[in-house]
């Protein structure tokens, strides 16, 4: 009697353990457990931590509710200024609603997937290409809303889209080059000839203030000499300028010596002097001839 009901007790806790094992689920913390019994969802949804159902009537299914990064296939389109691209993006979304993700979709993360290639396309066609380049920020946030509006009821928000790349023709490449170029060049044109036209004002107030004094010239030219013998070089040309010789023309006519002109004078004196010589010496030059 004793032995039946020991067999007894080892079998009844051997099939409760069965039972338990059968019976007992583990959720992660960074998950959800949504039970159907008999096919029909539960209302409660199981949390984190150990939990039981009813095997053989209860399935569970646990659904992850971290934040997902799944990449969008580039897709390529045309612009609304007629221009071919591929662009390609990153989508991160988490699930808020454990039982719709489940019972509304039947496959969320792939709804969300085609969603977003959808999405895509159709940005591209409403946006230019500048907007592409240069405006992500905006083209980032319509996704978004354009994602967000149909996955809310999938039991899934959307965190962010990014645009990561936008790929374009060769063609395009290099005529944006092309393009970027010639927008240098022609700032730079424009930087050297308002650096000239400052240049020739400069020039301009330098040549009035020396042709009031000449001699400001003459130091200028001995500046350069100086600033031209500082490099070693072996020969030095040192062109003089015409005002240089000018300035020497004046110089050498205000100290000029006596000219022809100013001995005539003297000349003329001798024979006035020989008219009131001494009338012996005119008798003595005669008796001579």
């Amino acid at each position: 009697m004793v032995e039946e009901l020991v067999a007894a007790g080892v079998t009844l806790v051997s099939a409760g353990a069965v039972y338990v094992m059968a019976a007992a689920r583990v959720v992660k913390q960074y998950e959800r457990g949504v039970v159907f019994r008999l096919g029909k969802l539960r209302s409660d949804v199981r949390g984190p931590g150990f939990t039981m159902i009813v095997p053989g009537i209860d399935k569970l299914r646990k659904v992850n509710m971290q934040i997902v990064t799944m990449p969008v296939p580039a897709q390529e389109g045309i612009t609304r200024d007629n221009v071919t691209v591929r662009v390609d993006a990153v989508v991160y979304f988490k699930v808020t609603g454990p039982a719709e993700a489940v019972v509304r979709v039947e496959d969320y993360r792939f709804a969300v997937s085609q969603m977003a290639q959808t999405s895509l396309r159709s940005i591209i066609g409403k946006s230019d290409l500048d907007d592409l380049l240069s405006d992500r920020e905006k083209l980032n946030q319509g996704l978004e809303l354009m994602i967000d509006s149909p996955a809310v009821e999938w039991g899934v928000t959307i965190d962010r889209v990014e645009i990561k790349d936008v790929s374009l023709p060769e063609t395009m490449k290099r005529s944006m080059a092309r393009q970027a170029e010639a927008d240098r060049e022609r700032r730079a044109r424009v930087i050297n000839a308002d650096a000239e036209l400052q240049a020739s004002k400069k020039l301009a107030e330098a040549a009035k203030e020396m042709s009031e004094q000449p001699a400001a010239l003459q130091l200028r030219l001995l500046q350069t000499v100086v600033a031209v013998a500082a490099e070693k070089n072996s020969t030095l040309v040192l062109p003089f300028p015409v005002e240089l010789l000018r300035f020497l023309e004046r110089a050498q006519q205000g100290y000029a010596p006596p000219t022809q002109q100013s001995q005539q004078p003297v000349q003329e004196q001798l024979p006035s002097r020989a008219s009131h010589a001494d009338p012996a010496s005119e008798g003595s030059i005669s008796r001579q001839d």
